[in-house]
């Protein structure tokens, strides 16, 4: 995947980024082409004619126009847009739409990146596309998928240290008691090593199942008893 998208971003460097425009209005398409012209630019007239193209030349974003030639509108075939090229921007462009109506494009996960009204702002157009194909599609994924390494490793990192803290608490604990013949102060262990009881309990049955300690030091019918000192941990 991340492979794919170093590609994409190689092939970008060599060649303009492509856009397909989803518009039937010759003259809507004719100022896209001139405000667009450092893109190479691929034109549907309808939403069928883009699904039977897109797969044969995937484009790097798609500019989805929603009242289309045939009585078709753009909204309605966002979804399989989607479905055929989950990776790439769609931006979604109409004077039709009504507020709930661009909520309803924006959520979900086969969802358009932006909603921009008719009549364009070409210089938010350029803006918003710029963004789009650097930002979104395929390396919002990428950057979806470095986060959740990081989150993973940072879970890894922090059992670690949660097993290396009780390993050393209990080593320090076999200390304390290989110096007494009493069973074990179990509330003044806890409150020494700022944990709760049931830690401790714990601990001392780990210690016991590896033969570092005498079952008689916790015996089994002994249970953790509920303490308020439980909430620390």
């Amino acid at each position: 995947m991340i492979q794919r998208v170093w590609d994409r971003k190689v092939d970008a460097v060599m060649k303009p980024p492509s856009i397909l425009i989803i518009e039937d209005d010759d003259l809507q398409y004719e100022i896209y082409e001139e405000a667009l012209s450092d893109y190479t630019l691929f034109r549907a007239i309808s939403g069928s004619d883009a699904l039977r193209s897109i797969s044969k030349q995937p484009p790097h974003l798609i500019i989805l126009d929603h009242i289309l030639g045939n009585g078709e509108l753009g909204l309605d075939f966002l979804a399989d847009l989607k479905d055929v090229l989950p990776h790439v921007p769609v931006v979604v462009v109409s004077g039709a739409l009504e507020v709930h109506q661009q909520m309803h494009a924006l959520q979900g996960p086969r969802r358009a990146h932006y909603c921009l009204t008719k009549p364009l702002d070409l210089n938010e157009l350029a803006r918003t596309l710029s963004i789009a194909l650097k930002e979104c599609g395929e390396s919002e994924v990428v950057r979806q998928f470095e986060a959740l390494e990081r989150s993973r490793r940072i879970d890894v990192e922090e059992l670690l240290s949660r097993s290396t803290d009780r390993l050393l608490r209990q080593s320090q604990i076999q200390k304390l008691l290989s110096k007494s013949d009493q069973r074990p102060n179990i509330s003044a262990l806890a409150r020494q090593f700022k944990v709760a009881r049931r830690t401790i309990i714990r601990d001392l049955q780990e210690m016991i199942r590896r033969g570092e300690l005498k079952p008689e030091v916790y015996p089994k019918w002994d249970s953790p008893v509920d303490d308020p000192e439980d909430s620390q941990e």
